[in-house]
């Protein structure tokens, strides 16, 4: 006897075909995740200057994505490239600087502003004394500094590759992005209606207005950053102004180092010139000066360019930095914020519906 499939068994099959389709088409698109979604973000704060090249294009959407394209390439790709030349240069840099400590020894007498700190200069000039009298116990510490730094600068190095390499991933998807960006558009708009309503397309106005918001706010804050370190380069007559400054801004984006590594060097660099004064100025400079600026100027412009409160705000850059890394400067915020737009709107519908339409009576 042949058995016939009811509909309820081809109802079954259809569902678990179409689940494993989506599991299949998540585990393909689960590597690329943080790069796609970092592409999106791109994309959307760019919108506006991209609808502009696309008019300027006379609507030849190829040739706006190359142009944009082309654009990111030379304000992300290139300067990230150019950076992590510098960074091999600093490690190379710092070796040829240790060695010669490793075998001649350390001086026999501390630095004098070191010496003179409250509290710690003494205790830092008795063993600094010890270090240098003790030859093998000084070579033990240079080499537990070594191993940890050595690895340091791996992980940075590795980083840093790997970041170039994501980020040309991000400039080829922004590329189909900003290509066919009409039609993701129409399909957002079509899909958050049929989803939610009204509510669905207030919720994609506000997702966008937050990432662009978060973008005004880290760029807005690199530029404070870098501007503010560029007074504080120029007072203390480190040389290549224009080139730290512009390290600055791009380190100023990168979450918890920030532009500290920048500021820092140009520090040491001041310190092993024989400039204790001017060095321990560019220290208190990037600690109470530049430093500052990224803890309260971010927050503020971001909640003043969106219109999530200034709390949500900071937990949300915070909690999503530790959750999703980088990306999370962007997912953190918005997620927030569409949460907050879902829990008023179902009391909104609460408050609805068990108002009591009656007039009161005295």
């Amino acid at each position: 006897m042949r058995q016939h499939i009811t509909s309820a068994q081809k109802q079954i099959i259809q569902i678990a075909i179409v689940a494993l389709l989506l599991i299949g088409c998540i585990a393909v698109l689960l590597p690329f995740t943080g790069t796609l979604m970092f592409a999106v973000v791109i994309c959307v704060t760019t919108a506006p200057l991209r609808d502009y090249v696309f008019r300027l294009c006379r609507g030849r959407s190829h040739l706006a994505a190359l142009l944009m394209s082309a654009l990111l390439v030379l304000l992300l790709l290139a300067p990230l490239a150019l950076l992590s030349g510098t960074l091999a240069q600093a490690i190379e840099s710092a070796v040829r600087y240790l060695q010669p400590i490793m075998e001649t020894g350390l001086s026999a007498d501390a630095p004098e502003w070191l010496a003179d700190l409250p509290i710690v200069g003494p205790i830092i000039d008795t063993y600094w004394h010890e270090l240098a009298a003790s030859r093998e116990e000084m070579n033990n510490l240079l080499r537990q500094l070594i191993g940890p730094t050595r690895r340091t600068a791996l992980a940075a190095a590795s980083i840093f590759g790997q970041g170039l390499l994501q980020l040309a991933l991000v400039i080829f998807f922004a590329f189909f992005i900003f290509r066919d960006a009409e039609k993701y558009a129409e399909a957002l708009r079509n899909g958050s209606q049929k989803l939610a309503g009204d509510l669905g397309e207030r919720m994609m106005k506000l997702a966008a207005g937050t990432i662009t918001g978060v973008m005004v706010g880290i760029v807005g804050t690199a530029v404070a950053q870098a501007l503010v370190a560029m007074f504080g380069y120029l007072v203390a007559g480190v040389p290549g102004v224009a080139m730290l400054t512009f390290m600055t801004f791009i380190f100023s984006m990168v979450p918890v180092i920030g532009a500290t590594l920048v500021w820092l060097g140009a520090a040491w660099w001041l310190y092993n010139s024989g400039q204790t004064g001017w060095a321990v100025f560019m220290v208190l400079w990037g600690m109470f000066a530049i430093s500052s600026v990224d803890n309260f100027i971010k927050p503020i412009l971001i909640s003043r360019t969106s219109s999530l409160p200034l709390l949500l705000i900071v937990v949300g850059i915070f909690g999503g930095v530790m959750v999703f890394g980088f990306i999370g400067l962007f997912l953190g915020p918005t997620l927030l914020a569409l949460g907050q737009v879902l829990i008023r709107g179902w009391l909104a519908l609460e408050t609805d519906e068990y108002e009591d339409p009656s007039p009161v009576r005295p």
